[in-house]
């Protein structure tokens, strides 16, 4: 076959072809143990696979000691020898810093490139299985370097016999059979020691299986990511200056994706670019722009933005791997755009309002005074923060947890859509120094809407305010309703909580306590005047003795009154100081 030098010295293609594989539907739940007859069929998971697994992995983890700590990079080796899913999980874990301290998240990112490579022979034979046409074919040669090598597949520079360069994305193989075991084992536990230890660490854990579960069935089937490329070309035909790679259908499969090779700068190699003229600001500018548009726009944003996944040629931005996308629904645009807005106004109740519109959970229960006290300690810590401050991943972890807390639960595209953030938030520190990239969604928002969108969006905000009053306005009439007949039966109490009550209390007792002393002076008063009139003896000098103590007394009282009251209103001015 023909040769060409910009391919490795092992690049043609040698052998025979073999017969394809067939591959079945996903299924959305798997259990420990083994779950129906068509899970098992599907991933060939028996009881006796499960538990021989379960016991390679307790001896893998029981080399690296880790019930007394593990190091970042002991950490990283012990997933690398665990396999793909554990490697996928630790690149799940890299960008979740609220659950791994950043020493540890750093170390995790080494696991998105530096995986081990599959051989010449094992990427040739994965490419055999997968054409029921010889694959001499199809395929001119093939770069015995792969471009690069992860966790679930590794892509290689190859030419068409028709003369086209493209790149070659394999999945390695059983890794889907590998990957559904060790996720069921993985959910089944964590649910377990849920149970047993209940805590927001454990939820936090259960998330990131549900993350993994999601993102498996997804970057499995790489038609899928096929699919995913030609939506995405779609969607930015009218962008000039974003792409993304053409993918050959024809050639796709489950377990290969074929679409065209791209040879650029990546987009951290800032030297280069400025060497070729490249403006960085406007870069940085252009891609969080784009990417709001991904988001509220389109809904359907790429959900791993990192340097490896970005490059640039020809003035273009080219998004590569587009596996794993994040979608979110009208309903979700809308209440999203509203929070970001609200962040840039610095408007509590209206991010309040976008939080409740985007939560999947009954929120008839919040306590909205709660809510947004919380919510205005969010804003006031990120509101106006700029780039160089502001932590996209502190923020979204400081709402979710906000959110949390006040009994809302949010969807689990927004872990989706926060950790791309966080990953966007790495790429354009070094292009947008001093700005805040809220501020550039927000004027992206307001830049897209025209005044029929604006008039738009106010009914649409006018017609939820007023269905939540008139259902408020109902449930308040029922309540009424059923507060008068207990009235009239005599079945109605009243219970009042006051703030700060003990407080209260103690003020209104020592307020009677200076009425009775008040009450007694007077008492004193009157009596020892009816004394010195009456001349009750004993008399001396003329006045009655008993009157004379009386009046003693009452005037005593009466100054320990008066000075009671002049130290504590000093007290108070003090403590209002």
């Amino acid at each position: 076959m023909a040769q060409d030098d910009e391919f490795g010295p092992e690049a043609d293609i040698r052998g025979a072809s073999g017969s394809s594989q067939d591959d079945v539907s996903t299924i959305e739940t798997i259990g420990l143990f083994g779950g129906r007859d068509s899970d098992a069929e599907q991933y060939h998971i028996s009881r006796s696979s499960k538990m021989a697994r379960m016991w390679q992995i307790l001896k893998i983890t029981s080399r690296y000691d880790v019930w007394h700590g593990l190091t970042p990079t002991a950490l990283r080796q012990l997933l690398e020898e665990l396999g793909p899913t554990f490697v996928k999980a630790g690149q799940i874990l890299s960008m979740r810093s609220e659950i791994l301290p950043e020493s540890f998240c750093q170390e995790l990112k080494k696991l998105r490139t530096q995986v081990e490579p599959m051989d010449r022979n094992t990427v040739l034979q994965a490419l055999r299985d997968e054409y029921s046409t010889p694959i001499e074919d199809i395929f001119d040669a093939i770069d015995d370097i792969p471009l690069g090598s992860a966790s679930i597949a590794q892509v290689h520079k190859a030419r068409l016999v028709t003369g086209e360069l493209v790149a070659i994305k394999i999945q390695r193989p059983h890794v889907r059979e590998i990957m559904a075991q060790d996720i069921s084992i993985m959910r089944s536990l964590a649910k377990r020691a849920g149970r047993m230890m209940p805590g927001e660490q454990f939820v936090d854990l259960t998330s990131v299986v549900d993350e993994l579960w999601q993102s498996f069935r997804e970057e499995t089937d790489f038609l899928v990511e096929a699919r995913n490329l030609e939506e995405f070309r779609h969607n930015n035909a009218g962008c000039v200056y974003v792409d993304c790679p053409k993918p050959y259908r024809r050639l796709c499969t489950r377990h290969v994706v074929v679409m065209d090779y791209i040879d650029g700068l990546s987009i951290d190699d800032t030297v280069a670019l400025k060497r070729r003229g490249y403006d960085l600001e406007e870069i940085g500018t252009k891609l969080v722009d784009n990417y709001t548009q991904q988001m509220l726009d389109d809904g359907f944003f790429h959900a791993d933005p990192h340097p490896g996944n970005l490059k640039i040629r020809d003035g273009k931005i080219i998004y590569l791997d587009l596996g794993l996308m994040g979608r979110l629904s009208a309903h979700d645009r809308s209440a999203l755009q509203d929070m970001i807005v609200a962040v840039g106004e610095r408007n509590s109740e209206k991010l309040k309002d976008g939080l409740l519109r985007f939560s999947i959970s009954d929120a008839a229960d919040v306590d909205d005074a709660g809510l947004l006290r919380d919510l205005d300690q969010i804003i006031a810590d990120y509101g106006e923060a700029d780039l160089a401050e502001l932590n996209i991943g502190d923020f979204f972890n400081a709402l979710v947890a906000m959110a949390r807390k006040n009994g809302i639960e949010l969807p689990g595209t927004v872990t989706m859509l926060a950790r791309s953030l966080v990953t966007l938030e790495g790429v354009v520190d070094e292009f947008l120094p001093g700005v805040s990239i809220v501020d550039i969604i927000r004027h992206h928002v307001l830049s897209t809407l025209g005044a029929e969108d604006v008039l738009k969006q106010e009914g649409k905000a006018y017609l939820r305010e007023m269905h939540a009053a008139s259902h408020s306005l109902l449930k308040a009439t029922a309540q009424l309703s059923g507060a008068m007949k207990m009235l009239t039966r005599g079945q109605l109490r009243v219970q009042m909580e006051l703030p700060d009550k003990d407080d209260l209390l103690h003020n209104v007792s020592r307020a009677a306590d200076r009425l009775t002393m008040s009450i007694v002076i007077a008492g004193l008063f009157i009596g020892s005047s009816v004394v010195y009139y009456a001349r009750i003896q004993p008399v001396i000098f003329g006045i009655p003795v008993i009157g004379f103590l009386g009046y003693l007394i009452a005037l005593g009282l009466g100054l320990w009154i008066v000075g009671s009251i002049i130290r504590e209103d000093r007290q108070h001015k003090r403590r209002r100081r």
